[in-house]
């Protein structure tokens, strides 16, 4: 079995529907009326020790409820979850100790008094013995820079130094697993650079299982080499990440600097060259043309060779389609497909089912 199974998972919300009229109230009482929204819709994915699994979908698309099953927040409605042979849900005391959690909006650090002090109370609650308590606190002396502002009061700190601390927090037991959800959001550059080299850094030497949440590609790109993508609680895609662009990315982009004292004219090569590469745009500016050509069909060796042949180059730059790019265009086509196939609200006057 694998670290991480989910099978057939779903998550159902009944939600209250506003009743209107006279006696209302009454109403409301002998004759409720509910919707059930289905926020994860037989889900289904494992995932071995040691990977670090980037999890996207857009706003609403059950990464969170999903992530809050995993680690034994919330009950799933049907299906399984196991993680490291145990049910979240079920053995929550034994689950706690194996994973951490850091949730981006919310600390599980004590507001008012200083950072160590946290660490210290969260020791002493997960029995951490002295000697992974020094060995850990070492490292995130090292790669976090918690000496920078470990005695500095939690409700003190910039959300940079929140978001390491938090993250100082969820390792302290030495976890197996990590769950992050949106950990880099809102952080400055540098912070969200130091962040990254530490989940790396824990993922690759400590054999720390990831799951990440993120709206942020860059943490897709520099981080996981497997993607998750969910949309209306099903699963769209899953494999690395190098895949995803191949066979989803289209286009690429190769951008031609030439010296200053030539003139670029787009209708001057469009002839030429479309006749010769599978290339469907090509757009000049005063010094710079950009061609925008399919890679499986146009080798990008054999267009470069061409343009140096032709025009005095300067510099050449080529570009994948950006990954959120990819992702956006994943989501339109699950938007679409989804509303072609959606079937028409019922309602008995009682109770209506949302599959959303």
């Amino acid at each position: 079995m694998a670290l991480i199974e989910v099978r057939n998972l779903v998550k159902e919300f009944r939600r209250p529907v506003p009743v209107e009229g006279p006696l209302k109230s009454l109403r409301r009482l002998f004759r409720p009326g509910f919707t059930i929204h289905r926020a994860v819709d037989n889900l289904s994915f494992s995932i071995e020790k040691g990977e670090l699994v980037g999890f996207l979908g857009p706003n609403g698309a059950g990464k969170s409820t999903t992530i809050k099953m995993m680690t034994g927040i919330l009950m799933p409605t049907s299906g399984e979850i196991f993680v490291g042979g145990l049910h979240p849900a079920r053995d929550r005391r034994r689950h706690a100790r194996q994973i951490g959690v850091l949730f981006g909006q919310k600390t599980q650090l004590w507001w008012d008094i200083p950072t160590i002090e946290s660490l210290r109370a969260l020791r002493a609650i997960y029995g951490v013995p002295d000697t992974v308590w020094r060995k850990n606190v070492e490292l995130f002396r090292d790669l976090l820079a918690l000496h920078e502002f470990e005695q500095v009061p939690v409700r003190q700190l910039s959300l940079g130094q929140r978001m390491r601390a938090d993250l100082a927090a969820a390792l302290l037991h030495d976890p197996d697993i990590l769950f992050l959800d949106e950990p880099t959001i809102g952080v400055d550059v540098l912070a969200k650079e130091r962040l990254r080299t530490f989940i790396q850094t824990i993922n690759r030497e400590r054999r720390v299982t990831v799951i990440l949440t993120t709206h942020d590609m860059g943490d897709i790109e520099k981080l996981c080499s497997r993607v998750l993508i969910i949309d209306h609680g099903s699963l769209l895609y899953d494999g690395d990440t190098e895949t995803l662009k191949q066979r989803f990315g289209g286009r690429r982009t190769l951008a031609v600097y030439v010296d200053g004292g030539t003139a670029l004219r787009t209708g001057a090569f469009d002839a030429d060259w479309r006749g010769a590469f599978a290339v469907d745009r090509i757009e000049a500016e005063p010094n710079r043309l950009i061609f925008r050509f399919d890679p499986h069909q146009t080798a990008v060796g054999d267009l470069i060779a061409a343009v140096a042949e032709r025009l005095p180059v300067r510099d050449l730059l080529v570009e994948d389609v950006p990954i959120e790019d990819i992702v956006r265009a994943i989501y339109l086509h699950s938007e679409r497909l989804e509303a072609r196939t959606a079937p028409e609200t019922v309602s008995d006057g009682a109770s209506r089912r949302e599959t959303g």
